[in-house]
């Protein structure tokens, strides 16, 4: 090439600047921003690239720095960003910029007109950008390349997660216009780019215009001038000392765990496999840091929960002088160096975690990782080779790996340097840059266009299958896999969801352990929870719901001593879900059970499940309210979701107008007064045949509707009267 490649960067939102960006002011100046600047000061280092040009939003207003009204910022040499019009002169959020798109892409045409050259490749980020770069590309003739940073279906699925209805949805986010834009942005780009492979399969795999040969994984950078290994000064820190006054050997090596403190980072799972380690706990320090916190009852439910279930685990184990939980830390560099200084291990023990820049910062800062083996950790180690993927649902899994490399030095320093090296090598902004040249070079000169995609039936699923677990979905292996397969092909059209009395880390365990794809929806621990998507998004208005007048204790004590009603072990009972064994030889009948809390004006909702599993759950909780909470949410149709179930605690979701099929090869005698309802079909085989039997029997991939009888059926249609 006789001269430099030129490459145009489409970010339209948020404050953008070369310098001081305000990262975390509001929620369009975050992670994106940083990312779009340190990609074109690394782009602009690189001898392969003569110009990169940042095109954003200019905004004058007095209520954000005046920066942001310049039509040009030089960043570094060969880079600068370029701020046009959009709309209003005013800052506004990225929501508001959809009616301004197509004005602003045609002065972004007018800017490129007046430049000595065009560029040889356009970057959209985001959907907002991706909109405007879909139609430069189209008029310019050039390559497009697209990172989404965050999807609106993914978003979609947080958003209700948060308590939100549907409707408001569309109106605050305009999300079916997002969505449209993502869709029609990668039907054209040429590439798009994700920072890992659990990105594209779980993420973008849900878009109608997914085309994973046209997709890289290319990892953003970490700082390496911030995070470097220890300098030989940490132990002499403030910090050193904060976290000593917790300890009685402070100079232990440290195992270290940094996470905000939520159900699904599954801190409480690492100190039980610190405690349940008698070798472990003598050979080292358990330091966690769970974000900040001033005073535990101002915070959130959900992480009140975490915190309560940490403090637990340590009071049980008794590791007092063994464990550090500072209330904040505010220099998190140094705490790295500092756990490195010390020989320690970083561990991860998220349930699921997207990508674990906190994993790269480790590397960098000297400290082998124990990590999940769910999501961004598989890639990063597998490209580092700097330390060993667990199971976040078995402690055991991660003591040992916490044992292999603190009770092995060689092996310690294997991993540590490892981890530098690879680090450097492939996560630098440097690393990006020369991954990102090498991925576009091919497409210059090449000019976008777009891909047919098979479309969906609407913007989001307008079906769902919700089936049991244990007895329901688990008991033929053969069927399963084909059910699995089924569910895999149509995913676009139809939510898969789960609904079983195990809590969220049991239900994941066999989710995980025959080979179930990730559901749409997990209703856990009988309907008192419910998380959406990959990434178990919880939905935290629904456990504000089924709080209402509900008194776990006193459930217990008008349970206790009563014959055959026994308390199941503590790892089945939830905040929200006690837990017994039922014995019907000796124990009351339910129907007397549930005259003592008639009695006692307590108003609950006691569940009886195969014959023996009883669980008195708050008064609006259970299988059959969350499924409906879920389905309002998701805006699906109860005539068009397909409820499978076995036993009795499935009874309230096949009821009404939901269809349904009864599975199970025992106990489903608890559904026996459901048999002769219309919508409710009894199929031949059990189990996972059985689902496949009424999923063909509905037409639940087409009209999605119960079969008329054969007698009706066969009816001829009523003639027309003539007109006279």
């Amino acid at each position: 090439m006789a001269q430099g490649l030129y490459v145009l960067h489409l970010s339209l939102h948020g404050l953008i600047r070369g310098r001081d960006l305000e990262l975390g002011r509001d929620a369009d100046t975050g992670g994106q921003t940083l990312y779009v600047v340190e990609l074109a000061r690394a782009l602009g280092k690189h001898p392969e690239v003569e110009r990169v040009d940042l095109l954003t939003r200019r905004i004058d207003d007095p209520a954000v720095d005046a920066d942001y009204a310049k039509a040009v910022e030089r960043v570094a040499p060969g880079v600068r960003i370029v701020r046009i019009p959009a709309g209003p002169p005013d800052y506004i959020r990225k929501e508001l910029l959809w009616d301004h798109l197509d004005g602003m892409a045609d002065t972004a045409a007018e800017f490129l007109r007046e430049q000595d050259r065009l560029p040889d490749v356009i970057h959209s980020h985001y959907a907002d950008a991706g909109y405007v770069g879909v139609r430069l590309a189209r008029l310019f003739g050039r390559p497009l390349v697209h990172t989404g940073h965050s999807l609106g279906r993914v978003k979609r699925l947080r958003l209700l997660a948060a308590g939100m209805d549907g409707e408001d949805i569309e109106t605050r986010y305009a999300m079916q216009r997002r969505i449209e834009a993502e869709e029609k942005t990668l039907s054209t780009a040429d590439l798009v780019i994700a920072s890992t492979h659990n990105e594209v399969t779980e993420q973008y795999e849900l878009y109608d215009c997914y085309h994973p040969d046209g997709m890289a994984v290319i990892p953003p950078g970490v700082n390496l001038t911030r995070f470097h290994p220890p300098e030989g000064d940490e132990a002499e820190t403030p910090l050193a000392a904060e976290i000593g006054r917790f300890l009685r050997r402070p100079k232990k090596p440290m195992v270290l765990a940094i996470a905000r403190p939520d159900e699904r980072k599954n801190l409480p799972a690492l100190v039980e496999a610190f405690g349940n380690e008698p070798k472990l706990r003598a050979r080292a320090n358990l330091v966690i840091v769970p974000g900040t916190r001033d005073d535990i009852r101002d915070m959130d439910e959900g992480s009140r929960e975490v915190l309560k279930d940490l403090l637990l685990a340590i009071d049980r184990h008794d590791l007092y002088g063994s464990i550090a939980m500072p209330k904040s830390v505010t220099e998190v560099p140094l705490m790295y160096r500092l756990a490195a200084a010390s020989k320690g291990v970083f561990v991860n023990p998220a349930l699921t975690e997207p990508f674990g820049l906190t994993l790269l910062e480790a590397a960098a800062s000297g400290l082998p990782l124990v990590a999940t083996h769910d999501g961004g950790p598989t890639d990063i180690i597998r490209n580092c080779d700097n330390g060993l993927l667990v199971d976040p649902l078995d402690p055991a899994d991660i003591g040992r790996a916490l044992r292999a490399l603190l009770f092995s030095p060689k092996e310690w320093r294997r991993l540590r340097d490892n981890g530098l090296v690879n680090v450097a090598h492939h996560y630098s902004w440097a690393a990006h840059a020369d991954t990102y040249v090498h991925r576009i070079l091919p497409l210059v000169g090449k000019a976008a266009e777009a891909r047919p995609a098979v479309r969906r039936h609407s913007v989001y699923a307008d079906r769902a299958l919700i089936a049991d677990l244990d007895q329901v979905l688990i008991g033929d292996g053969e069927s399963l896999t084909r059910l699995c397969e089924l569910l895999r092909a149509n995913r676009k059209d139809a939510a898969f969801g789960i609904a079983t009395g195990r809590p969220l880390d049991s239900a994941l365990r066999v989710i995980r352990r025959h080979g179930i794809p990730a559901p749409d929806i997990l209703i856990t621990a009988l309907g008192t929870e419910i998380h959406y998507g990959p990434r178990l998004l919880p939905d935290n208005w629904w456990e504000r719901h089924i709080d209402h007048q509900w008194n776990p204790r006193a459930v217990r004590r008008i349970l206790a001593g009563i014959d055959g009603v026994t308390l199941q072990p503590q790892n089945q009972q939830t905040f929200y879900k006690v837990s017994y064994y039922y014995d019907g030889t000796v124990a009351p009948k339910f129907e007397d059970l549930q005259s003592l809390f008639y009695q006692a004006e307590l108003t609950v909702n006691p569940v009886l499940s195969y014959g023996q599993f009883l669980d008195i759950l708050p008064s609006r909780a259970g299988k059959g309210m969350a499924l409906r909470y879920a389905a309002h949410q998701l805006d699906i149709p109860l005539e068009r979701i397909l409820v499978a179930g076995g036993s009795g605690s499935d009874a309230n979701m096949m009821r009404g107008n939901t269809l349904a099929v009864i599975v199970a090869d025992r106990h489903d005698d608890e559904l026996e007064s459901l048999a002769e309802l219309d919508r409710v079909f009894r199929p031949e085989g059990k189990h996972a045949a059985g689902i496949l039997e009424a999923i063909a029997a509905f037409d639940f991939f087409g009209a999605c509707a119960f079969p008329a009888p054969a007698a009706e059926a066969a009816e001829p249609a009523p003639q027309k009267e003539e007109t006279p």
